[in-house]
């Protein structure tokens, strides 16, 4: 009897110390990266003379879908997290408001290029993913 509570109070204590993963979103290193990823897309299609590094951003992003594996996160998680359109309007936000903190308006493609141009400068992640054509 007392081995079978000994075992019970074992595997109680191991449940409750097993956590939960955290919402991707709560990940500041996969959520950021992809709000890096969506502002330099967002400079380079608003600034012409701004291009992408394409390879860059696809093995940045490669790299996050890699991490976020190894944390734990399944391919669906990873993808359900990817496709949400909660999570997508959620960034949108972020991105929208980074841009507006850093004097980008909109229909003004030239402050998209002075911000690109100030990343890329500074060496920011959102400035690896940038070239000055």
């Amino acid at each position: 009897m007392k081995k079978v509570m000994m075992t019970a109070a074992v595997a109680a204590v191991l449940a409750t110390s097993v956590q939960a993963k955290p919402n991707l979103r709560e990940v500041s290193a996969i959520d950021d990266g992809l709000l890096a990823v969506a502002l330099a897309n967002e400079i380079r299609n608003k600034c012409a003379n701004i291009s992408p590094r394409m390879l860059k951003a696809l093995r940045f992003v490669n790299g996050l879908r890699d991490k976020a594996r190894n944390m734990g996160y399944s391919d669906t998680e990873i993808d359900a997290y990817r496709k949400s359109d909660v999570e997508k309007e959620r960034l949108k936000a972020k991105g929208y408001a980074y841009l507006e903190a850093n004097g980008v308006i909109n229909g003004q493609p030239e402050t998209y290029c002075a911000l690109g141009r100030a990343e890329i400068e500074k060496s920011s992640q959102i400035g690896a993913l940038l070239k000055v054509n």
